[in-house]
């Protein structure tokens, strides 16, 4: 395991992903997905994906299945982004959760509802992997806290 974990997307994964971006512009939520926008760090432009927030704990997170993406690295830079759902757009700040036990928690939880779409991504770790294999998995998958501000 190791900070430059990341899965590309396969091409089909990218044109889905493109489908439900697309879906949650249009204000068409597929089990709680969004579309995420992110400034980018290098162009400054918007970068936009489509994610799926988790709640736990009464506060939502952003998980990233496929490791150390783009959007990932642009949210670093800019510490927040927007979610969007149709009309709907929140604007949030996003604190990074450190690698600890909190982040295990967080990610057997986020596995426990997406594990169906994203188990693939976490190298063999699932939600009934144990507490030592899931603190091994959270460098690989980075967590943020969303706070929304508007």
């Amino acid at each position: 395991m190791s900070q430059t974990y990341y899965l590309r997307a396969s091409a089909s994964a990218q044109r889905l992903n493109k489908a439900v971006g697309w879906l949650a512009r249009h204000g068409v939520s597929l089990m709680g997905s969004a579309e995420l926008s992110v400034r980018g760090r290098k162009s400054g432009q918007p970068q936009r994906i489509p994610v799926n927030t988790h709640t736990f704990e009464g506060e939502r997170y952003l998980v990233s299945a496929r490791g150390h993406s783009q959007w990932v690295r642009n949210m670093r830079a800019a510490g927040g982004g927007e979610l969007r759902l149709g009309r709907k757009v929140s604007r949030f700040t996003a604190v990074e959760i450190p690698d600890d036990a909190e982040k295990a928690r967080i990610i057997r939880a986020y596995l426990e509802r997406w594990g169906w779409e994203v188990n693939q991504y976490f190298q063999g770790v699932t939600a009934k992997s144990t507490d030592a294999e899931l603190l091994a998995a959270g460098p690989d998958h980075p967590v943020f806290r969303i706070t929304v501000t508007d």
